[in-house]
């Protein structure tokens, strides 16, 4: 038996052809939110790597002897206080924002591409839409994780996925992987925009929060570039802002925060949760906060941001906090995916 899987099936010449495949990729969701399905996603997501950097032993140990057993049930309920009729809102945005894409390449005229979305950890996987690529033939294939700012937890571990999937085919595809877009003019406008648009309806904030998804401060010493990344979409994100007079915005009314971490050890300072806490007794009593680094509205925001921080600014004595959702599926940001896709196109 080969080491190697092939396509035998149909002649060569009409089995290949010159279409490209665009593989859509984002983190991912349990199935169902249920201790087990929980239980099965957390233990795929917290077995990478990448993920965690420790001593493999000595974490395999601490996941399965402790945290396997008792974090599903208390995850499961969170995501139970997400889910929808649609299930999983990751899940169900991505879909959306494939179908999108996939309408708006056909209407700029490229024709010869077909869209897949995969999710790094669970269900549809990344080894599907591959497979799904190369059972129609496709030997050209476009990765795009939806990550604006490159970090190796994300980023690198679609790299990784990818390539342990086709380091077992005969015939590797020309690939082409998009490791970031935190600066694409097109993502920044998009940005931009759902700020402005939020307002220009409710009125500028005492502060303007953006907060990104945390990592430990040890990646960052170890040289990913994320921390950085991050500082960077906010910068150009303001500036544009600061092109609109009417929204009288300026950088000092701007901070960029880390959130959900877990562990004792540091992560990117400062914390979203901490920051929200001590607005209050500033005189700080009415944010808005964004959170540029999800593609699509997930547990980390509909959860978290617009709850768990929620709670945490009010009963510090905040009086006015709204969550400016993802772009989701928004027209600008589909535009946006195009845009950086074009190059590889």
């Amino acid at each position: 038996m080969s080491r190697f899987s092939g396509i035998t099936d149909n002649p060569h010449k009409e089995r290949f052809n010159q279409k490209t495949g665009i593989l859509l990729t984002n983190l991912g969701s349990p199935d169902e939110p249920s201790t087990k399905a929980v239980r099965v996603y957390l233990s795929e997501f917290l077995s990478d790597p990448r993920i965690v950097e420790i001593p493999r032993l000595v974490w395999m140990i601490i996941l399965h002897g402790i945290i396997l057993r008792i974090r599903p049930k208390r995850s499961a309920k969170l995501y139970k206080s997400i889910w929808t009729e649609n299930g999983s809102p990751l899940t169900h945005i991505t879909r959306l924002q494939r179908d999108k894409l996939s309408a708006l390449l056909k209407q700029q005229g490229y024709d010869n591409t077909e869209v897949v979305m995969s999710m790094r950890y669970g269900n549809p996987s990344i080894e599907s839409g591959l497979e799904a690529l190369r059972e129609k033939g496709f030997t050209r294939i476009v990765v795009l994780p939806l990550y604006p700012q490159y970090s190796s937890p994300t980023i690198g571990s679609t790299f990784d996925a990818v390539s342990n999937v086709l380091r077992k085919w005969r015939w590797v595809p020309e690939l082409h992987f998009i490791n970031g877009y935190h600066k694409n003019t097109t993502y920044i406008d998009a940005l931009a925009n759902s700020i402005s648009e939020d307002l220009k309806k409710n009125g500028t904030p005492q502060k303007l929060v953006f907060s990104y998804h945390g990592m430990p401060k040890l990646f960052l010493d170890n040289g990913d570039p994320y921390y950085c990344l991050c500082l960077q979409t906010t910068r150009l994100v303001v500036e544009k802002l600061a092109l609109d007079e009417e929204l009288q915005l300026d950088k000092e009314n701007v901070i960029s925060t880390f959130q959900s971490r877990f562990g004792k050890a540091e992560w990117l300072k400062p914390y979203t949760d901490a920051t929200l806490q001590s607005f209050p007794e500033q005189g700080i009593k009415d944010i808005a906060i964004i959170s540029p680094a999800f593609s699509a509205d997930c547990l980390e925001t509909l959860e978290e941001i617009e709850g768990e921080n929620r709670e945490i600014f009010e009963e510090a004595g905040g009086e006015k906090y709204r969550y400016i959702a993802a772009l989701n599926d928004r027209d600008d940001h589909i535009e946006a995916m195009l845009d950086v896709l074009k190059p590889n196109l």
